[in-house]
């Protein structure tokens, strides 16, 4: 089984990242999982436009991304709360997809990040509007990653004790829910039901 984990910040150095990191340290003590993950702070995308149904010059590194991406069973996306938004750079990750074989019924935990208590409402963002073409499957379960810079460090002092545990063992068990999940999609996408040329946009 393969996972990737998109992270959503524009920053180069975000906390984000670090909580990627962390999740895919967890995925790696998982037998018969492996993981990649696409930063798009340190590898940004172009913002879509219609270039990329030509295949503009932009759109050049495109065919790896979809390789990596259909080549996955299930993906993690984090995203920051940023005046209570998802950041637009995985707003315009998720646009570029359609229902091809890069999202389409594989399944998705949603991964808030909080500088404070914050986190829900990019939870309930993504959920709501980002799924209609690309036919993403979110999880029922969600992650979100509150009071950040106190959770997820390397140097393990500079964790506050009682959010660490608790984030622990909630990453635990939502990765252990969206491997489950990612057994059962890869059965229903064997069944071969789809009609995307018919019913392209999911509506």
């Amino acid at each position: 089984m393969r996972i990737g984990i998109i992270v959503g910040s524009h920053r180069k150095d975000s906390q984000s990242a670090k909580v990627g990191r962390f999740i895919a340290s967890a995925l790696e003590r998982r037998s018969g999982v492996s993981h990649w993950t696409l930063d798009l702070g340190k590898t940004p995308l172009p913002l879509w436009d219609e270039g990329l149904f030509s295949q503009g010059e932009q759109w050049s590194a495109l065919p790896a991304l979809k390789a990596q991406l259909d080549d996955s069973d299930a993906f993690i996306m984090i995203a920051p709360e940023w005046h209570g938004m998802v950041p637009a750079a995985l707003k315009n990750f998720l646009l570029l997809w359609g229902a091809g074989s890069e999202l389409s019924h594989k399944p998705a935990l949603p991964c808030a990040v909080s500088a404070v208590d914050g986190g829900a409402y990019v939870i309930t963002e993504l959920r709501m509007s980002s799924y209609k073409n690309n036919r993403l499957c979110w999880l029922p379960e969600n992650l979100i990653a509150r009071q950040v810079k106190t959770i997820c460090n390397e140097d393990e002092r500079l964790n506050e004790e009682p959010q660490q545990k608790d984030f622990s063992a909630r990453c635990e068990y939502t990765i252990d829910v969206l491997i489950a999940y990612a057994n059962a999609l890869r059965d229903v996408r064997a069944l071969g039901i789809f009609d995307h040329e018919t019913f392209m946009n999911g509506a």
